[in-house]
């Protein structure tokens, strides 16, 4: 009988531990990934361009702490509508790609 690695990856321990198995945490993890790659985007080339949270909210006339919501891994409540501004005012355009959803959520 041959003896099943074990692997010492926290990541992968915890994730098969609480995650494995159960649809809706996975499906929570993927939520939560999404939300902080969005937050990040808009960090990122706000940065890159130059741009403190106030330049570009005036850019896309809105307020300073409407940025910091969006730039904020926390936030949930992005819109096209929000993010369509946020990309004319950095030279980027928004892109939705529709993906099958995998049934088990692995960490590679």
């Amino acid at each position: 009988m041959r003896n099943k690695r074990r692997t010492t990856d926290a990541v992968k321990i915890l994730h098969g531990r609480y995650i494995k198995g159960n649809a809706k945490r996975a499906a929570s993890v993927r939520g939560e990934r999404e939300k902080a790659h969005i937050a990040m985007q808009i960090h990122h080339l706000r940065i890159k361009a130059g741009l403190s949270q106030k330049q570009l909210a005036g850019l896309v006339g809105t307020t300073q702490s409407v940025i910091s919501r969006l730039e904020s891994t926390e936030y949930s409540g992005h819109s096209m509508n929000m993010l369509e501004k946020i990309a004319s005012a950095l030279n980027c355009a928004v892109r939705v790609d529709f993906v099958p959803e995998k049934k088990e959520y692995a960490y590679a």
